[in-house]
């Protein structure tokens, strides 16, 4: 009925348009009515395309309209002087009539899906004293005549999509006292103009692309009390006329270029400081002992600057509540460097303490203890101290994260940790801890991961870590462990992301119950006594990934049960005595690319296929009764019934075959080491070249149309062939008049700098150089990706002659393994960087694949760093509202303005998986009125799921199920598809729930579809 209303409506809006146009032009001294004022709301109500929660069906001549909903009018004049409709979904442009609201005071449009331009009329409203339309997607440049709204309190503009420069007419908005316009691409210099606005209290210019320097005109904004810069191109220094604002209760300055030393007398001029933000910058020097005089301050972070020296006294910070020192120069590996740290007890608020990754030296002191309860994080890794842990650590019962690691700590660990019940990351790796591994850490329910890794402890593990339900990881390399492994530590199911205890002197065998890791994805027992043959359950173990049981001492057969593990990407078994004949279905394994089986008793032939056919993958050396094989193992032919010459002569050649076996080692090992070498060599930075504008200009036939394969939000992409080594390659050629094009292309370089996964797209050169006018250009040249995108293949564009883009389509198992490499990526992304990132724009046409139909994931344009990799929330986030993705597949927090986080990416992937099954984009108009494609699924899953599946999936699962179908009995479990597509559209749901804290890991993801891929191989069913 809403929309029937909205239609109905359209003719007598119609009626109305002519009347609105006239009184746009009007004579100015004619006196405006009330009529009018009503004109110009039905013309305001005529550019609203989308109404999904009806709020306008008010608005028509059944009431009078003073009372139309979101309108406020004056009592006496019955004049409009205000309209706020904010959070209500509306989506549209801005009625350019608005100007005609004379009496308008207030207008609030926030968290909505206006779009177009911010009409210029708007600057006739010299009584508006509030203009708010935060989080829409209004793009254009801020109109210069905003300046005449002179009655301004408040301009409040982020979370758009705004461009150009900031009108320096807003200068004259005397009256000005909060100014937003964060999170736009807003570009050029921060206006000096600003200094006039004497009113000023909030200034918000954060996550745009301005650059110079900040102006010292923001010094005389005498009442200003926030200043925030953050993440811009900003270079230079803090003026000191900003730092000597007294006012001044916020300032912001994180990620830019800014450098400098902080003045001494800091803590001094800014008596009111609350929130000092400076990261990731170029600052050095020291930090200044006035500091301790801002007895306000709330936060201080100076994290990824160059700070060194001594940390002053902090006494007198009695409301501290976040203090990150990490990543600096600080200390000077002295004793006395932690002393600062007593002084933080007066802190009876702390939460978050960081000075990791600096050059603290001394003793660890024993006042940490005496911290508040309050304190959440601790860190203090990456530093050389020494001595013993804090007696009393297990006085911060409200610890959540405790990272210690690197610290070069000894003695042992103290039986209170176990009072830290709420603990859930503890990482005391890389130190030397020594003594027995505390019973008490079973009391520690919560925990999620637990790193020993790297120390001298002793004696056997805990059989009560069991306790410990929740438990991800367990990291005990590297130790004098001693004794068996307790069967339930190791039969612990919640153990998914990693459990190793390689390197250690554990004995007996490998317990059965190591059946129930079926998430594990790294299983490391490397390096120890076990014995035994290696326990069938093993292949329970699905999820698994890497699997590293070499030096020990198991014996007998490669159990058969193995062969379930078709996920599995590196199998070590070297270094044991494992006889029999190497199992051939260690030939199926598509996804294996390390095999190591050297120094056993295997005998027999060798195969042949998959990893097999790859030499500089597979060791098999040191088994000198293994024959056959690829040439290039050099094996001596299998023979069967061979003479007592041959024999002899194959004794002659045991000397050859040994000198070639160790060949074989010092080339494979020469091989993997400049592998290794190259790997880490390989940045966009590093790149073979940086390609000239002619050669971009030749490898795309000076940009033919022909050549053009895909036009995104920044460029176009062009495919090619650089004339140099005939390589086919991917260019995407930036856009630089698109406003954000160029930061997008720095931010892609950055990313592409600091990441390295095979499924990602692969950045082989860039081109930073003038074309022939002698403007600036930009190209990213990307490897080929010869099959397209993910996008092409699930909704095929037609072509001329009427066909589709593809012919072929994805088939069952294609989806699932393209689903795991994007899955794979981000999980990357998120936790195994050395710096995580969060994409912020997955979609189907960023990720692109191979010839061999393998995933990669592209455009990092709009990725962002994480600030840090705390396990706090607020780590998992970075201030970045604005950035939005893709209409469809961005997180719904996004719109409401929250920051880009890891949850925001496991959202877009779990719509992107719905879209993968089901066929349908999530911007299909059936999707509409607040009804999204996770509802659509949620309505059918599981009773009703084959109804919403793609026809395509259908037809594969008829053919498999059909007698005479061409797949038909390749599906030895009758429902198998049907099973798998449920839980698959279960994942999707995990991923897309609405509160981003309910939804799943996307490492828990990874291991749950790597365990749907294998049930449907263990089935028969290959697609």
């Amino acid at each position: 009925m809403g929309h029937q209303c909205f239609n109905c409506m359209k003719f007598h809006l119609c009626c109305f348009i002519f009347l609105a146009t006239f009184a746009l032009h009007l004579d100015r001294g004619s006196s405006a009515t009330n009529e009018t004022d009503k004109l110009s709301l039905l013309a305001f109500r005529v550019a609203i395309t989308d109404d999904p929660f009806g709020v306008l069906r008010s608005w028509n001549d059944t009431v009078h309209f003073c009372k139309w909903y979101g309108v406020a009018c004056s009592l006496r004049r019955q004049r409009v002087t205000g309209l706020d409709l904010q959070s209500k979904n509306l989506s549209g442009s801005i009625s350019p009539h608005i100007g005609n609201l004379s009496f308008l005071r207030k207008l609030n449009l926030d968290n909505n899906n206006f779009g177009g331009e911010i009409p210029t009329q708007a600057g006739q409203l010299g009584r508006l004293r509030i203009f708010s339309v935060e989080n829409n997607s209004v793009t254009g440049e801020i109109p210069k005549n905003l300046s005449s709204c002179s009655s301004l309190i408040l301009l409040s503009l982020p979370g758009n999509q705004l461009t150009g420069r900031i009108p320096i007419e807003l200068g004259l908005l005397s009256k000005l006292r909060l100014l937003l316009v964060s999170s736009n691409n807003l570009m050029g210099n921060i206006p000096a103009s600003f200094g006039n606005l004497s009113s000023l209290e909030r200034l918000y210019l954060a996550q745009n692309n301005l650059s110079g320097s900040i102006p010292e005109a923001l010094g005389d904004l005498f009442r200003i009390r926030v200043i925030a810069l953050g993440t811009n191109w900003l270079s230079g220094s803090i003026p000191r006329t900003i730092l000597n604002c007294s006012s001044l209760a916020e300032l912001d300055v994180t990620e830019n270029r800014l450098q400098g030393n902080l003045p001494a007398d800091i803590g001094f001029t800014l008596p009111n400081l609350k929130t000092f933000l400076i990261s990731y910058n170029q600052f050095s020097g020291r930090i200044p002992p006035s500091i301790s005089n801002a007895t306000n301050l709330v936060f201080l972070e100076t994290a990824m600057n160059n700070l060194s020296g001594g940390v002053p006294s902090l006494e007198n910070l009695h409301k501290l509540q976040w203090l990150s020192y990490w990543s600096n120069y600080l200390g000077s590996g002295e004793r006395h460097d932690l002393s600062f740290l007593c002084s933080l007890a007066n802190a009876t608020g702390l939460k978050t303490l960081d000075i990791g990754n600096n050059s603290f030296g001394g003793i660890m002191p024993d006042c940490l203890s005496n911290f508040s309860t309050t304190l959440t994080n601790l860190r203090t890794g990456e530093n050389p101290t020494f001595g013993e842990m804090p007696r009393g650590i297990g006085n911060l019962v409200n610890l959540e994260g405790l990272y210690m690691y690197s610290n070069g700590l000894s003695g042992g660990v103290p039986f209170n940790i176990g009072n830290l019940r709420n603990l859930v990351d503890l990482r005391l790796d890389n130190n030397k801890l020594s003594g027995v591994i505390p019973s008490s850490l079973g009391n520690l329910e919560k925990l999620l991961k637990l790193g020993l890794s790297g120390n001298s402890f002793e004696g056997s593990i805990p059989s009560n870590l069991s306790k410990c339900q929740n438990l991800i990881g367990l990291d005990l390399y590297d130790n004098n462990l001693s004794g068996t492994i307790p069967p339930e530590v190791i039969g612990l199911s919640s153990l998914s992301l990693l459990l190793d205890l390689s390197r250690n002197h554990l004995t007996g065998v490998l317990p059965f119950e190591v059946g129930n890791l079926t998430f594990l994805v790294h299983l490391g027992v490397f390096g120890n006594m076990l014995r035994d043959e290696i326990p069938a359950s093993l292949g329970n173990c699905e999820g698994l990934l890497v699997l590293e049981m070499q030096d020990n001492l198991f014996h007998g057969f490669i159990p058969q049960s193995i062969s379930s593990l078709r996920g599995i990407e590196e199998l070590d078994l070297s270094h044991n005595n494992l006889s029999g004949e190497i199992p051939k279905f260690l030939e199926a394994f598509d996804f294996l690319e390390i095999l190591n089986l050297s120094y056993n008793d295997f005998e027999g032939m060798l195969p042949i296929e998959g990893i097999f056919k790859n030499m500089s993958a597979t060791s098999v050396i040191g088994n000198d009764k293994l024959c056959g094989g690829m040439p290039q193992f050099q094996l001596p032919k299998c023979s069967f019934g061979a003479s007592q010459t041959k024999k002899f002569a194959h004794k002659l050649q045991l000397p050859i075959f040994i000198f070639l076996g160790f060949l074989g080692v010092a080339l494979v090992l020469a091989s993997l080491y400049l592998y290794r070498l190259n790997r880490k060599r390989e940045s966009v930075s590093t790149s073979s070249l940086n390609v000239s504008y002619r050669t971009i200009v030749q490898a795309t036939d000076n940009f033919s149309s022909e050549k053009l394969i895909g036009v995104g939000g920044f460029g176009s992409v062009y495919k090619g062939i650089l004339h140099e080594n005939g390589n086919i390659v991917a260019i995407k050629v930036l856009n630089l008049l698109h406003r954000g094009a160029l930061k997008s292309f720095i931010d892609e370089c950055e990313a592409f700098r600091n990441i390295r996964h095979r499924n990602l797209l692969k950045v082989l050169t860039v081109c930073s150089s003038v074309d022939y006018q002698g403007n600036d250009f930009k190209a990213l040249v990307y490897e080929y990706m010869v099959n397209g995108s993910l996008e092409d293949w699930l909704h095929p564009y037609p072509r001329q002659d009427g066909g589709n883009s593809h012919t072929k389509k994805l088939n069952f198992v294609q989806r699932i393994n393209v689903a795991i490499d994007v899955a794979s990526v981000l999980d990357y992304l998120h936790h195994q960087c050395q710096r995580p990132m969060v994409h912020c724009d997955l979609k189907p046409s960023n990720v692109l694949l191979d010839a061999e139909m393998v995933g990669h994931v592209g455009d990092f344009g709009l990725a962002k760093f994480l600030l840090n990799t705390s396990s706090d929330a607020s780590a998992n986030q970075m201030s970045s509202a604005g950035v939005r993705g893709t209409v469809g597949y961005a997180a719904p927090e996004y719109a409401m303005g929250s920051d880009v986080s890891r949850e925001g990416d496991v959202y877009s992937y779990g719509v992107l998986l719905l879209e993968m099954f089901t066929g349908l984009s999530p911007t299909n108009e059936m999707f509409k009125d607040n009804y999204s494609i996770r509802n659509f699924v949620a309505e059918a899953v599981p009773e009703r799921v084959l109804e919403i599946t793609d026809d395509i999936l259908l037809q594969e699962r008829e053919s498999c199920m059909s007698p005479g179908g061409p797949l038909y009995g390749h599906c030895q479990t009758k429902d198998i598809i049907q099973e798998s597509l449920a839980t698959l559209y279960e994942i999707g749901l995990a991923c897309s729930v609405v509160a981003p804290r309910e939804r799943v890991s996307i490492t828990e993801v990874a291991v749950q579809l790597r365990l749907i891929r294998n049930k449907l191989y263990a089935s028969g069913f290959h697609g």
